[in-house]
C-alpha cells in the first residue's frame, strides 16, 4: 500500500511517499524560516498562502524520487490538527481533493501523533511498549505507549513548553528567529562560570514540566546588567542545562515508573545535541535504550505522516468517505480513539 502524506501544520509543507512493503520512498520539505524571519516569527496568513504555492511543486517531486505516478497512490494523510487553522485547511483541502480524484481514501492525521511515531521509520525501530519525550514545538509531554493509537498521558508542560522557552528565550536574548536552533548555537561558546537558573518541577514528584518561570529567570538575569556576548553565551548555555536536566530526568524517572526500558524522543526539540548527550549518556549502559528519530524526521515533515496513516489503515480503520472534513486546531493527543 503506497501512502502520500501531507503536513501543513504550521511554517513547513511537507509531502511524502510511504510504501507498507517498502518503507519510505521520498519526502521532500519546504521550509518557510526566511519568509517569517522579518517579522520576528510565524504569520499564519502567509504560512497559508505558501503552502498554497509549494504543494504541487512538492507532490511533483516526490513521485520523481519515488519513481511514482499519481495514480500509484492507494491512500492520502493529512495533518488534521493541532495547528494553525489557515493552514491546516490548505493541507486538508489539498489531500482530501486529490483523494477524491484519485478515487482513494484520505485520512487525518495528529500531527503530535506523527512525531510520536517518527522513530519507528528508522532502521532498527523501538518495539511496544515504550515511554515517549515528545517535545514539538508548543507540546512537551511524557506518554505510555503501548501500540499504534494506546497512549496514556503522564504529565505534560502546565504553561510555556520546552520549544516555546527556547523561542522566547532567545528573544529576550536578541538572536533572531528561528530562536531554538539559535540558541542552542550560542550555548555551544557558553559556560557555567557566571549563571545559575532553577529548575522548575525538578523534584515535584510528578511528571508534569514548567518553562515559564524559567524563561522569566534568564529576563531577570538579562535585566541586571548589560549582557556582553559572552554573557549571552553563558546566560544561553545554562538556560539550555536547565531544560534538558529537567526532560531528562523527569523522562528516566517515568521510565522508572512504567517499569520500562525504552525510551523515545521525537519533536524538534529532539533535535538538540545537549538533550542527546544527556540521554546518551545515562543510557551508556545499554539499559535504558533511547531511540530517536534521524535528524531530518525531528521537525514537521510529512514522512511521518505518510507512517502514521499507513499504520492506521493497516489497523483497519477506514475514513467515512465522504468527501467532507474538518480540521482540529486543538487536538489533545488523548483524545484519540484508544487513549
Amino acid at each position: 500500500m503506497l501512502v502520500l502524506g501531507i503536513e501543513s501544520s504550521c511554517d513547513e509543507t511537507g509531502v511524502a511517499l510511504y510504501d507498507t512493503g517498502r518503507g519510505l520512498l521520498g519526502h521532500a520539505v519546504h521550509s518557510q524560516v526566511a519568509m517569517h524571519e522579518a517579522y520576528g516569527g510565524v504569520v499564519p496568513e502567509l504560512a497559508s498562502r505558501d503552502h498554497i504555492r509549494r504543494l504541487i511543486p512538492l507532490l511533483r517531486g516526490v513521485l520523481t524520487q519515488a519513481g511514482a505516478h499519481k495514480g500509484d497512490i492507494d491512500a492520502i494523510a493529512y495533518t488534521a490538527g493541532p495547528g494553525l487553522a489557515g493552514a491546516l485547511l490548505v493541507g486538508a483541502s489539498f489531500a482530501e481533493s486529490l483523494a477524491q480524484a484519485l478515487g482513494v481514501p484520505a485520512l487525518p492525521v495528529h500531527h503530535l501523533e506523527g512525531h510520536l511515531l517518527s522513530p519507528l521509520l528508522a532502521d532498527a525501530p523501538p518495539p511496544f511498549p515504550f515511554v515517549a519525550l515528545l517535545v514539538s514545538g508548543g507540546h512537551t509531554q511524557l506518554m505510555r505507549v503501548t501500540a499504534v493509537g494506546r497512549y496514556e498521558l503522564l504529565g505534560e508542560s502546565l504553561d510555556d513548553a520546552a520549544g516555546e522557552a527556547f523561542d522566547k528565550t532567545a528573544k529576550l536574548l536578541e538572536l533572531g528567529y528561528p530562536g531554538g536552533p539559535a540558541l542552542a548555537e550560542l550555548a555551544q561558546r557558553g559556560g557555567p562560570s557566571r549563571f545559575r537558573l532553577p529548575r522548575p518541577m525538578l523534584n515535584s514528584g510528578g511528571f508534569d514540566f514548567s518553562f515559564s518561570g524559567l524563561k522569566t529567570a534568564v529576563l531577570t538575569a538579562a535585566r541586571e546588567r548589560s549582557l556582553t556576548e559572552g554573557e549571552k553565551a553563558d546566560l544561553a548555555w545554562e538556560f539550555q542545562e536547565a531544560v534538558t536536566e529537567v526532560l531528562a530526568t523527569k523522562a528516566f524517572a517515568a521510565l522508572d515508573h512504567c517499569r520500562l526500558d525504552r525510551l523515545v524522543v521525537a519533536g524538534g526539540v529532539g533535535a538538540n545535541r545537549r538533550l542527546r548527550e544527556r540521554l546518551d549518556a545515562a543510557a551508556a549502559g545499554g539499559r535504558p535504550h533511547v531511540f530517536y528519530p534521524a535528524l531530518d524526521l525531528c521537525t514537521d515533515n510529512g514522512a511521518m505522516i505518510a507512517f502514521c496513516g499507513a499504520q492506521r489503515l493497516l489497523q483497519g480503520e477506514r475514513p467515512a468517505g465522504t468527501g467532507a472534513f474538518g480540521i482540529r486546531p486543538r487536538w489533545p493527543l488523548q483524545e484519540l480513539a484508544g487513549a
